[in-house]
């Protein structure tokens, strides 16, 4: 399996109902229909649909259920193919998008396709049949019963899992993307939705403050940007952690989900090898109707939540630049280092930090992301004498041998 996508809130009945309601319109019957009538038009517009998948018209015949025996009908109208095909297009019409989105996923085109095999009883009408072929260049694959190949393929499966047998393989692919919780609140994604199962990734990380001890990892699942919109799995604490300067701690997170679907999530600290590890199974208390409704949820909100997004990492990122100037001034070598700065530095870098700290908290990302370039640009000539300092510091005293 390369990639998954449907529309879980589309089927046969939806089918059933707009024939159900074209009956209910012409008939006269409208809302004033009891319960025992619509069942008798259901079971009308069933058989209907059934016969126009192999002759060109046929007859809506209701009967009145509250007259049962006397041959009243409730209503008796004739329904052509071609009307039949022209008030169901917009429901077949639904079914073809998941398969370019299915496509687009897997990075295939619908040419590069084998086979599209149809499952399901409403595959029978010629019109589905039809736009199958148009969308992926050949016939569907019908030689199968539609209304038993989900339950051969799941008996095929069973075989498999209980016998042994590897003549046949199934590799399914995880639904939604796996990652973790990150400064600010946003998701990094590790393992990317469809990814073929088994499937692993792994992403470094590090520490946001001096002489952090421990890291908290929060998994996380879904397409979403921020953390708050995605599915929390599992939480754990990477301990033992060196005091160290912030960014120094290198910091390796896997995730690998086995042929079982269980996740296996590591942080380890690698100059100092400790390991923290948990499993979790994703799938678990996931319906289909969850997925695609948080996959529904990604498209709707991307733009606002890529925005969100940009504005939490331009925060982050003039935090980390406001954090090192203010450890540079307080350092007791700076000083002796302002007689390398030229006049008016100082007060520049002063103003530019001030600047910065009253955007940091706002929301507007253009003005952060400007004052943390001005920032950037003012104090580069003072990291360089500090840094210069610091060398001829460390240099004091040594000979080119011992150094």
């Amino acid at each position: 399996m390369l990639s998954t996508n449907g529309d879980t809130h589309l089927g046969g009945d939806d089918i059933d109902r707009i024939l159900t309601r074209t009956v209910l319109e012409d008939s006269g019957l409208g809302e004033s229909a009891g319960a025992r009538q619509l069942e008798a038009i259901r079971q009308a517009v069933i058989q209907a649909k059934w016969d126009l998948s192999e002759r060109e018209q046929t007859e809506i015949r209701v009967a009145d259920p509250d007259a049962s025996g006397t041959g009243k009908w409730l209503f008796r109208g004739p329904i052509s193919r071609d009307e039949f095909e022209r008030l169901i297009r917009p429901v077949v019409d639904r079914t073809l998008e998941p398969c370019r989105l299915a496509l687009a996923d897997a990075g295939l085109e619908a040419s590069q396709i084998d086979a599209a095999v149809l499952v399901g009883g409403s595959t029978r009408i010629p019109l589905v049949r039809r736009l199958v072929e148009e969308t992926f260049g050949r016939p569907p694959h019908a030689d199968l019963n539609p209304d038993e190949v989900v339950a051969l393929g799941a008996a095929i499966q069973a075989h498999i899992m209980i016998s042994g047998s590897r003549d046949m393989l199934l590799l399914d692919v995880t639904p939604l993307s796996l990652g973790i919780e990150t400064m600010g609140g946003t998701m990094s994604k590790i393992i990317l939705r469809n990814s073929t199962i088994p499937a692993s990734g792994t992403e470094m990380f590090t520490t946001f403050v001096d002489n952090q001890t421990a890291v908290d990892i929060h998994v996380l699942q879904g397409e979403r940007e921020l953390v708050g919109d995605n599915r929390s799995l599992a939480r754990f604490k990477l301990r033992g952690i060196p005091p160290m300067p912030a960014g120094l701690p290198r910091i390796q997170v896997r995730f690998q989900i086995d042929a079982n679907g269980i996740l296996s999530v590591s942080a380890r600290e690698l100059r100092t090898a400790i390991e923290q590890t948990i499993e979790v199974k994703p799938s678990y208390g996931l319906t289909d109707e969850e997925v695609e409704r948080m996959l529904l949820e990604s498209f709707e909100h991307a733009e606002a939540d890529v925005e969100a997004r940009f504005l939490i990492e331009a925060r982050n990122e003039a935090e980390t630049v406001v954090r090192a100037t203010e450890k540079s001034l307080r350092n007791p070598d700076f000083e002796s280092a302002q007689t390398d700065l030229a006049l008016g530095e100082l007060a520049a870098i002063e103003s530019a930090l001030a600047d910065l700290r009253s955007v940091v908290g706002a929301g507007d990302r253009a003005a952060v992301e400007a004052k943390t370039k001005v920032l950037n640009d003012v104090t580069r000539h003072l990291a360089e004498v500090m840094m210069n300092r610091g060398v001829r510091a460390a240099l004091a005293g040594k000979n080119v041998d011992g150094v």
